[in-house]
């Protein structure tokens, strides 16, 4: 793709995310959504390849109809009570609505159909914004909404998100696809907590954020999509292996590395609010299984000869500042964890 093709494109994610997160009125926040959807389809489908057109093709009407029923809740709220304030959603049915438009947004559970499938058809690249960067202004509507949204629903759909991320990506093989599946479970830790501890939530997205881009920058730089790729991936540059392996156990959420801080801060906020079975049925293991084989696949050494696909023996650049600085947060933020509690 055109270099400045690609820099209006990611400036206009970046202008759709502020304005999204910025504003107070209901349209501008969807006119900020519709900015981001449009700018993100040309990144996805610039292969031109047909799994990367037809993963367009499924994010632009999942997300359209997301975008209308977010109109529609904000249009209901406003005829009931004259208000398009965001923070003022009072009526229930818009309630309602706009938790099933959001969920919709960031696939959770049972909206979740498309997200896989997407980031299977997208590069790394697009996939990395469409894990983290577009899923930020969502969660922040899902912020500022925190307090009127019905905590039933959304306590049901993050532990179907958290067990479903966890169960269906048992089976995968290509690599985006299980980070795909990691992403419906992390979304699942955090909306059962975002009406009770809303700051939480925002926490967890940021280092699960940082911890996915470590992931995706690393496996970019190695150029691996498949199991099998990754095993022989080794030979190419050993010591980023060796931090893929540590991002992979952080993001799993083993500790001492810095992604046991998020789940250990989310089991206590349901007990706190005597909500112990919920804090039960969140399920960390089905997607520990499969961070382990991924781990395991990254640290097994197999030679390169063992397959019959061509071998890069070297990377095309070198890793940089930014994986270095990224793998190292990601492995060694727990110890400052009272520091980052009290920024927080």
């Amino acid at each position: 793709m055109n270099p400045q093709a690609s820099l209006i494109f990611i400036i206009s994610l970046l202008l759709g995310t502020t304005i999204t997160i910025s504003s107070n009125h209901w349209i501008m926040a969807w006119a900020g959504l519709e900015i981001n959807t449009l700018a993100i389809l040309p990144l996805i489908s610039k292969s031109h390849h047909p799994r990367a057109i037809e993963a367009a093709t499924k994010y632009f009407l999942t997300q359209a109809a997301a975008s209308a029923l977010v109109l529609f809740s904000s249009m209901t709220n406003a005829w009931c009570t004259g208000q398009w304030d965001i923070t003022q959603l009072t009526n229930p049915t818009s309630c309602l609505v706009l938790t099933s438009a959001i969920a919709m947004k960031l696939g959770l559970v049972p909206f979740h159909f498309w997200f896989p499938e997407v980031l299977q058809g997208a590069p790394l690249t697009t996939g990395l914004l469409l894990s983290t960067l577009m899923k930020l202004p969502p969660i922040a509507l899902l912020y500022m909404t925190s307090p009127s949204l019905n905590p039933t629903l959304l306590t049901t759909l993050a532990i179907l998100s958290t067990a479903l991320g966890g169960w269906m990506g048992l089976n995968q093989t290509q690599i985006r696809k299980i980070l795909a599946f990691s992403s419906i479970s992390h979304l699942g830790w955090m909306a059962v907590i975002i009406i009770y501890n809303p700051k939480l939530t925002l926490l967890n997205f940021y280092l699960y954020a940082m911890m996915t881009a470590a992931i995706f920058l690393t496996l970019n730089t190695i150029k691996v999509l498949k199991l099998s790729t990754l095993m022989t991936a080794w030979t190419k540059t050993p010591p980023l292996s060796a931090m893929l392996l540590l991002a992979l156990l952080s993001l799993a959420g083993l500790p001492p590395l810095t992604g046991f801080l998020p789940k250990w801060l989310i089991i206590q906020e349901p007990t706190k609010q005597d909500m112990a079975p919920v804090a039960t049925l969140i399920f960390s293991l089905l997607s520990l299984f499969f961070y382990l084989r991924l781990a395991y696949c990254t640290a097994i050494t197999l030679p390169p000869h063992t397959t019959n696909h061509m071998k890069q023996w070297c990377t095309n650049k070198p890793t940089s500042i930014m994986i270095a600085i990224l793998t190292t947060m990601t492995v060694t933020l727990l110890p400052i964890s009272p520091m980052i509690l009290t920024i927080v």
